[in-house]
């Protein structure tokens, strides 16, 4: 590895780091226990785990089919219909929030049949904060698996088919064992995705202690009355995104050193 390799890597290492470091040196750590310990900060860590945990799995229910189909369909328009996909990866959160809300809101086409069949209302619900986290995470999940099955080829299903194995047979048997690297990676960034989403989420599912309020909008919260909450509670944030990624992370990342 080339020496000059190390100055911009070494750089690009601060500038993650750094901010973090800047964080620990403006927390109060003598106030750093009780600052966590409050009834708003624990009902947003909850509500953080538990939506950013439904909403993952529903970005695996929902973007592995999606991701088969876009690796593997031959049908026109593909293309157009992976960047539509791929759409909240480069959208402002804010912008995905407000189409969720036009969508399903009291006015949005999709939000007043929901409202006339079951009289409820979905914005500014905990199930909002689901469908806001799930909408900015799957494109994580879908890239992944993607480009694993296009890295992968289609040389092994093709065998399997020629062999007399059924579709349903050839994906159980031949596609999902292909996935399953890609599929750990993707889970570990959407859940991370999840966590840590914040736009999306204000917009659409508002902000309402024990509700809506997730970690991300408890620090805003907190950040315009006591500086020194919102700092101990983005430390929060951070250690637990922190241990989500070393703990789940696959080992494929690692490139499978021990």
């Amino acid at each position: 590895m080339p020496l000059i390799l190390w100055f911009p890597a070494v750089a690009a290492l601060a500038l993650v780091v750094l901010p973090v470091v800047g964080l620990l040196v403006r927390s109060d750590l003598t106030r750093l226990p009780s600052l966590l310990i409050t009834s708003s900060s624990l009902n947003a860590l909850r509500l953080s785990l538990v939506t950013a945990a439904l909403s993952t799995v529903a970005c695996v229910v929902l973007g592995v089919p999606l991701a088969i189909v876009l690796a593997r369909s031959r049908v026109p328009g593909v293309r157009m219909l992976r960047s539509i996909v791929l759409l909240p990866l480069v959208l402002p959160p804010v912008v995905g929030g407000l189409a969720l809300l036009y969508l399903l809101g009291r006015k949005g086409f999709l939000g007043i049949l929901i409202n006339w069949l079951t009289g409820e209302q979905v914005p500014f619900t905990t199930a909002a904060v689901v469908i806001a986290q799930t909408f900015v995470a799957m494109p994580f999940l879908v890239v992944s698996l993607e480009g694993a099955l296009r890295g992968s080829g289609d040389r092994y299903e093709q065998v399997a088919s020629t062999l007399g194995a059924r579709p349903w047979t050839v994906f159980r048997r031949v596609t999902l064992p292909l996935l399953l690297p890609a599929l750990g990676s993707g889970v570990v960034l959407s859940f991370a995705r999840a966590l840590g989403e914040f736009g999306a989420t204000i917009t659409f599912a508002g902000s309402l202690e024990g509700v809506t309020r997730t970690l991300p909008l408890e620090v805003y919260t907190q950040a315009e009355v006591d500086i020194d909450s919102a700092v101990a509670l983005a430390l929060l944030l951070i250690v637990v995104a922190v241990l989500v990624i070393a703990v789940a992370r696959p080992r494929s990342w690692e490139g499978g050193l021990r």
